[in-house]
């Protein structure tokens, strides 16, 4: 009953369940987006661009679901489809996501904190 969990497969759940989620959450976020351009119609660069981040994204369940690398490309791209053609057209845009990235990176060093913490062996000590 008291099955030990390492601390490295605990930490690759955890990034496995946010990637997976993050995936899905891009594929709503574009999937209406593309949906929506029936009535309001898109540049044609941005929906072949989201076209192709859309169909990545739905592969990805299938084919990223065990490689890290493939799952942090697939978001990496499908977020950069997104927010690239945006600062392109309103350079001004720039301001509010930089500043975003304040709280991004106190995150990202939180998470490789918590990446780090049980990787040691603990020493014991004799009283």
């Amino acid at each position: 009953m008291n099955a030990q969990v390492s601390p490295t497969r605990s930490w690759n759940k955890v990034e496995r369940v946010t990637s997976v989620t993050l995936i899905a959450c891009l594929l709503a976020f574009i999937g209406s987006r593309l949906f929506f351009a029936v009535w309001w119609p898109l540049h044609p660069v941005d929906f072949v661009i989201s076209t192709i981040a859309v169909i990545l994204l739905i592969v990805s369940f299938r084919f990223a679901a065990r490689r890290r690398n493939w799952r942090i490309a697939v978001v990496a791209y499908a977020s950069a489809t997104q927010l690239v053609p945006m600062v392109m057209r309103e350079p001004a845009l720039l301001l509010p996501l930089l500043g975003a990235l304040i709280p991004l990176t106190i995150l990202f060093g939180c998470l490789l904190a918590l990446s780090k913490k049980g990787s040691r062996p603990q020493s014991t000590q004799g009283s």
